[in-house]
Formats: structure tokens, C-alpha cells, sequence
């Protein structure tokens, strides 16, 4: 049985006294190249995002502005994280089901992958999920 590896990073925080930045580089900070970047915003209360898994895309969460939880499954385990840092990101690794949930308000999630979109790389169905991946639950 797979372990659920989950990857926080630090991203780097130049503290400066007229605001701070930081900074998400590809194959640099980020452990891929950058193909595309998204962000969700003004989520209802009590709505989630997500709900999918990705065949090869690998993702970084990070919540820019606010803060929302989200829990990985790779079909044999599931965890929660809270992200409420916009110097902190979570790495998603392919064949993993995500949700997030949790959304402050205000809550600005940004998402950096590492592909272009293409719908055939998404799973909707947890059940084709577990097939995909070989989990017999």
C-alpha cells in the first residue's frame, strides 16, 4: 500500500518594508517547469473545488490571499492540509485525488502545473479513479 507523501514548500519570502515578495520559479523553487497558472476566488461558503485527479499533470498550490484546506487521496490514504501562507505551497503530485474545501473569505488560491490544459488528463469519477490507479477499495 502507497503512502500519501505530502510536500510542503517554502517559497522565498523577501521581507522588505514596503511589502513583501516572493518568488515561484520553475524547475527552480518548483520542482517542475511552469506551463500554466489559474487562480479561484470569491468561492461561496461551504462550495469545494477540485474533486478530480490528473494522469500526468503535477500542480503547486498556493494560497495567496486567505486560506482553504486541501485533502489529497492517492486511494489507500487521505489527509487534510491547511494552507494560510502565500510563502508556503503544496506540491500535488499525479494520480492523486484533491478537493478543496474551507474557503475564507477572500480566499485567493493560486495554482501553478506543469502542462497545458488537456481534458483527457482529468479523472471526474473517484471510482475510475481507484480503477486507474489499481485500488481495489
Amino acid at each position: 500500500m502507497p503512502t500519501l507523501d505530502i510536500k510542503l514548500i517554502e517559497l522565498p519570502k523577501i521581507t522588505d518594508p514596503r511589502g513583501n515578495l516572493t518568488v515561484a520559479e520553475g524547475a527552480g523553487v518548483v520542482p517542475f517547469d511552469i506551463k500554466r497558472a489559474y487562480w479561484v476566488y470569491d468561492v461561496p461558503g461551504g462550495e469545494s473545488r477540485g474533486g478530480h485527479a490528473h494522469k500526468r499533470l503535477r500542480q503547486l498550490v498556493v494560497a495567496l490571499s486567505g486560506s482553504f484546506t486541501v485533502t489529497l487521496d492517492n486511494g489507500y490514504e487521505r489527509r487534510t492540509v491547511l494552507l494560510n501562507h502565500p510563502w508556503q505551497g503544496l506540491i500535488i503530485e499525479t494520480n492523486t485525488w484533491r478537493t478543496l474545501d474551507d474557503f475564507s473569505s477572500g480566499a485567493v488560491c493560486l495554482v501553478l502545473a506543469s502542462d497545458h490544459f488537456e481534458e483527457d488528463d482529468y479523472i471526474y469519477d473517484y471510482q475510475e479513479f481507484l480503477n486507474y490507479i489499481g485500488c481495489s477499495k
